[in-house]
């Protein structure tokens, strides 16, 4: 069975830092591509970041480029999202998900669509 677990989402004021995790059980991590998704109130979900095990498969939105990074720990099966210098906009809640038949680059053009394993989500409010 498939388990996907973010962590780590909390209230916080514009300019601070956060950092989510997710841990993947039941997958073979280290051959599975991982993503943030966001969605926010009366919004559509929104790609946020991707990762792969290939060098350099890794994809940020450009909403976020620059602030957030993803990245993932094989030893631990788990994958983050450090993020910087957050605002406002950047409230939401945060889904992330495994992806074994998807790279980075897919998971970032896919919209979601397709991808099988979510897990329930961690909501960030940024405060102004």
């Amino acid at each position: 069975q498939v388990q996907v677990v973010e962590s780590g989402g909390g209230l916080v004021q514009t300019g601070d830092s956060l950092r989510l995790s997710c841990a993947a059980s039941g997958v073979t991590f280290s051959r599975t591509a991982m993503g943030w998704f966001r969605q926010a109130p009366g919004k559509e979900r929104e790609f946020v970041a991707a990762i792969s095990w290939r060098p350099g498969d890794i994809y940020h939105a450009d909403s976020v480029k620059g602030r957030f990074t993803i990245s993932r720990d094989d030893t631990k099966n788990t994958v983050y999202l450090q993020m910087n210098s957050l605002k406002p906009e950047d409230t939401a809640a945060y889904y992330c998900v495994a992806a074994p038949l998807f790279t980075a680059q897919t998971i970032s053009v896919s919209r979601g669509y397709d991808i099988k394993y979510w897990g329930k989500g961690t909501r960030v409010t940024v405060s102004s």
